[in-house]
């Protein structure tokens, strides 16, 4: 059996690690090495045997429990070519739970993915992990084929499964932008920034910087976007100074999920806000009108 630790592996960027744990950076570190060398023990040697699920919730893939894990990676992982890389650019979070900014390569599943997952650890290996990104530019043949159907397709994560093991701090900011968000207060959400916050939305390849674009934005937007008014809040992740939180889309959104990074300044305002979804469910009014307010209040 080949020891991912002997195996040097180069990522076209190195991650973002400024609001992480040194630790959990290690063992991150130590997971997605493991990942890239398709060594299957090695990968199931980060997961708890308690594991819940590792979910890819765009597509509907529920892999609940340690041996279904292991069975699909033992089902995939010989098929991936050495070029076939999995690797971290941004990770928040703490020694309880950990939200990470990845790349899948396209020789993984066939396209490019820039994703945003969620990850709760146990007694230091991880026990649930949900992953989510943007479908708009994968295609569209594949992406019908993979997709589970809709009457099959999983609505829970198993997030009432396991204990919230996020940082207070990163409980309180997540849990008060998200209500915000979903009464529809703009203005109110807009107080948690700092003056310079980043805000940013991977569904529609949009970057916003200060408090007063992002709250303009936000006021033309809450209505319509899948994060805004009705929603509700899944799950918390991450540590004292970033991690972000899941959340459920109203009944009346084409989006069914999704989830938002946060970073948080010395002064525990959010400094960056960072939310994906599947933008190929927005209903095409929603998705015109969303691309149109990015343009507006520029």
């Amino acid at each position: 059996m080949t020891d991912s630790t002997d195996l040097a592996v180069e990522y076209p960027a190195q991650p973002d690690t400024r609001h992480a744990a040194p630790e959990t950076v290690a063992f991150l570190d130590s997971f997605f090495a493991a990942k890239n060398s398709h060594v299957v023990a090695d990968t199931m040697a980060h997961f708890s045997p308690d594991v819940v699920t590792y979910t890819e919730s765009i597509l509907g893939w529920p892999l609940d429990g340690y041996e279904t894990i292991e069975q699909t990676f033992a089902q995939h992982m010989p098929t991936w070519p050495a070029t076939a890389l999995s690797y971290p650019t941004r990770i928040l979070g703490g020694t309880g739970s950990v939200l990470i900014a990845f790349t899948d390569m396209p020789e993984l599943f066939g396209g490019e993915l820039r994703l945003l997952g969620a990850v709760d650890f146990k007694d230091g290996k991880i026990v649930r992990w949900v992953d989510y990104w943007d479908s708009r530019i994968f295609d569209d043949e594949l992406y019908a084929q993979l997709k589970t159907p809709a009457e099959h397709f999983p609505t829970a994560f198993h997030e009432d499964e396991i204990p919230v093991s996020a940082a207070p701090e990163i409980v309180e900011a997540a849990t008060r932008l998200q209500a915000l968000l979903a009464a529809g207060d703009a203005a109110g959400a807009a107080a948690l920034f700092s003056y310079d916050v980043v805000y940013e939305d991977m569904a529609l390849r949009m970057q916003l910087q200060g408090r007063s674009m992002a709250e303009r934005y936000l006021t033309a937007s809450l209505a319509a976007a899948p994060y805004g008014a009705g929603s509700s809040l899944r799950h918390v992740v991450g540590g004292a100074t970033g991690g972000g939180f899941e959340w459920i889309a109203p009944d009346s959104s084409g989006v069914a999920c999704g989830i938002t990074a946060l970073e948080l300044d010395a002064a525990g305002l959010i400094s960056r806000v960072t939310t994906v979804y599947d933008s190929r469910l927005l209903a095409p009014g929603d998705h015109d009108l969303l691309v149109g307010n990015i343009l507006a209040v520029r």
